[in-house]
């Protein structure tokens, strides 16, 4: 994955859409976070008024290229105009919204879906490679398993506003699912709404990622088979967690991540394995893997005819499993998913139906969702909902893929298998 280039601008270039780094120290300027999307004429004043010359950006995280210095255009103005043109887009819902301007509010969330979507791609590729290399190139897998881990603690603790996005676009498939990164990905979020380090978020990130690094050494009769497990076949399938323990030793990575490798697979209440460790004998970081481990395993498993939707994945683990998990976690975990995890499907209120693509951190109940609108049946632009803007609209009801109707089900494709990602809100590109 290639590290993002910097470049610098002046501060007359600056415009809504750019992804900024302000070189201050965080007593300096007024932002949450020293690295940010602009979003509105405001933000760019405030940074005038830092006294910058020069702003360094990062051309990938942005959706424009800055104002050109030739411009006879003040700042300001541009500035203004582009902070009308947003805020006629989040009042898409007002009846004095021009069909233009809602469709370009749709072309910006779709940008952001898709370069998400592109995101997800390269890291799963990487994913892959590093797993297949680790026991014959531990150096060369390992730097590549940092950067990879580094980027994505970069985005989920140190970006002022990230969402866990559902990916179903086109680009993608089931192919591209990879269990490690979806609970690297799951276990960062937690990483961020728990106010982790990011010293620790870095090892829980390689933990993540090498958790099931020992089932290279098992049989793929025993790894890949879908019916349930002889009590030896299970004996032996344990071992891959010492395994993957000495894999993990070996190629160099430090003891808190061999540790959460070896525990991953311990319950709360004993019952867990290799070592049925007990509560605080587990350590805090292997308890979280635990959790999101079992979490994805329950909307992926391997009989994909046994996968829970990601609402019911939730309540079966608190009804059914809650005194195997270390409970405040568990409940952070529901908290940080909401009531409709992304990957849900659900009919609102008004009928419709749809996919969650992404939670809103600020308002759980209220996602951003996908729909399936026989009036607009643009398969190429699908129109996407932010609940949280609407207040009228609700969801009703969450349902399983068989049952939703033919037409609505062909259109909103929805995949056998669940993958996430860690990007930007998508409403956030135009908020």
């Amino acid at each position: 994955m290639p590290i993002n280039k910097h470049s610098f601008i002046d501060v007359s270039q600056l415009r809504i859409g750019l992804f900024v780094h302000l070189d201050l120290g965080w007593m300096d300027h007024p932002f949450t976070s020293s690295n940010f999307k602009i979003k509105n004429a405001e933000q760019i004043s405030k940074i005038l008024e830092t006294g910058l010359k020069r702003i360094r950006y990062d051309p990938k995280r942005s959706d424009c290229e800055p104002l050109s210095l030739e411009t006879d255009i003040p700042v300001a103005v541009s500035a203004l105009q582009n902070t009308e043109d947003s805020l006629h887009a989040i009042e898409a819902v007002s009846p004095e919204v021009t069909q233009e301007q809602r469709v370009q509010r749709l072309r910006q969330m779709h940008q952001a879906m898709n370069l998400c979507e592109k995101k997800f791609i390269e890291a799963g590729n990487t994913a892959k490679q590093v797993l297949k290399d680790i026991a014959l190139q531990p150096e060369q897998s390992l730097e590549q398993a940092k950067q990879l881990v580094n980027e994505m603690v970069d985005s989920a603790l140190t970006e002022s506003e990230v969402a866990i996005n559902a990916i179903n676009g086109t680009h993608s498939n089931d192919s591209h699912y990879v269990h490690s990164l979806n609970v690297t990905v799951l276990s960062l979020m937690m990483a961020r709404s728990l106010n982790m380090t990011e010293e620790n978020a870095r090892q829980l990130g390689l933990a993540c990622l090498f958790h099931d690094v020992g089932k290279a050494s098992l049989s793929d009769k025993i790894t890949l088979k879908k019916e349930p497990l002889t009590k030896s076949e299970q004996a032996y399938y344990e071992q891959h967690c010492e395994l993957g323990a000495r894999i993990a030793k070996e190629a160099g990575l430090p003891d808190i991540v061999v540790d959460i490798i070896m525990q991953h697979h311990e319950c709360a209440n004993g019952t867990g394995y290799p070592k049925h460790l007990k509560g605080e004998f587990i350590h805090p970081l292997a308890r979280l893997v635990a959790i999101i481990n079992v979490y994805d395993n329950l909307c992926n498993p391997k009989d994909i005819g046994l996968s829970k939707t990601p609402y019911e994945a939730l309540a079966y683990m608190f009804a059914k499993q809650r005194s195997k998990y270390d409970a405040p976690l568990l409940k952070h975990l529901i908290k940080m998913l909401g009531v409709y995890p992304p990957g849900s499907i659900v009919q609102l209120s008004n009928s419709l139906y749809g996919i969650v693509v992404s939670v809103n951190p600020t308002s759980p109940l209220r996602p951003v969702v996908m729909l399936y609108d026989p009036r607009h049946a643009d398969k190429y632009l699908p129109l996407i909902v932010n609940l949280k803007e609407d207040p009228n609209l609700n969801i009703s009801i969450c349902l399983r893929p068989n049952q939703l109707p033919a037409d609505a089900l062909n259109y909103l494709n929805p995949r056998k298998r669940i993958s996430y990602f860690i990007d930007t809100n998508i409403t956030a590109e135009i908020a």
